[in-house]
């Protein structure tokens, strides 16, 4: 088997993943459990990301070394566009908030955007990897 046959086909599991991750979300927002929809949105985001990174191959242990080179190798050379930079950037805050921050409130417009995203990425992950 192919390295390149290799990395569609974990590319494609990680898609599947990232639908998956979605769904949860959806249906999590749909009864107001925004804390976790913001949570799997972000999952379904995150999946995407390594979706793409398989087909170099490379992977990384952290999230933020993982977004780091998505934007560096296909955002910031124009392969995504620009604006999904800024709002995956803002869909880790958002999940990290919703995770780790107390106080924090989830609102339904915040949720909504990390759902927009995801469904977004998802869409410009498959036609990357697939055409």
């Amino acid at each position: 088997m192919t390295q390149e046959f290799y990395g569609r086909d974990l590319a494609k599991y990680k898609l599947e993943r990232a639908r998956e991750e979605l769904d949860t979300a959806v249906f999590l927002f749909d009864n107001e459990k925004l804390r976790a929809a913001n949570n799997r949105a972000y999952y379904a985001i995150y999946y995407c990301l390594t979706a793409v990174l398989c087909l170099e191959p490379i992977a990384f242990k952290k999230h933020k070394d993982t977004i780091g080179s998505f934007n560096k190798n296909y955002v910031h050379t124009g392969l995504f566009p620009g604006e999904i930079g800024k709002r995956i950037a803002k869909a880790a805050k958002v999940r990290h908030a919703s995770d780790y921050d107390e106080f924090y409130i989830a609102g339904r417009e915040e949720a909504e955007g990390q759902i927009q995203t995801a469904r977004l990425l998802i869409d410009l992950a498959d036609k990357f990897i697939f055409g």
